[in-house]
């Protein structure tokens, strides 16, 4: 698979596998980041990407559907942090919380795109998704 290609993986392991180096060896360096560092927040394939820890969301509409806390994906020009929380006193995502601690990074709202693992601060990365992990996803029921 190369890095533009949505995967079709079943599971984390064939997504990390089915990748082209050096891609390979930075997302399974990632995967294994969060993995030690958010170890409740259990691996699965969502949307042909990585996903970490499942919430209920429910919108003022009443839909209802699980979705993932963080995840992970490979992509053309960029490795795809998705952390998928809202500050429930500000209504701020929690991934623009650190623009500035992050510099290399392009951040949209709930997504930490970086051309390299390199260019991202392992410890800051730890800090986010530890703090992830606490506050459970975003409109969580």
């Amino acid at each position: 698979m190369n890095s533009s290609t949505k995967s079709s993986a079943k599971t984390p392991a064939d997504y990390i596998n089915q990748l082209e180096e050096p891609r390979k060896s930075e997302i399974a360096e990632l995967n294994n980041l969060i993995r030690a560092t958010v170890p409740k927040l259990k691996p699965f394939m969502q949307s042909g990407m990585l996903a970490y820890g499942k919430y209920r969301f429910r919108y003022a509409s009443g839909r209802e559907g699980d979705w993932m806390v963080i995840g992970l994906a490979s992509q053309k020009n960029y490795i795809s942090l998705y952390i998928c929380c809202i500050l429930a006193d500000t209504g701020q995502y929690l991934a623009e919380q650190y623009k500035d601690k992050l510099p290399k990074a392009s951040i949209g709202k709930s997504c930490i795109r970086f051309k390299h693992l390199g260019d991202a601060d392992e410890q800051v990365i730890k800090e986010i998704l530890k703090k992830a992990e606490k506050l459970g996803g975003m409109s969580a029921v």
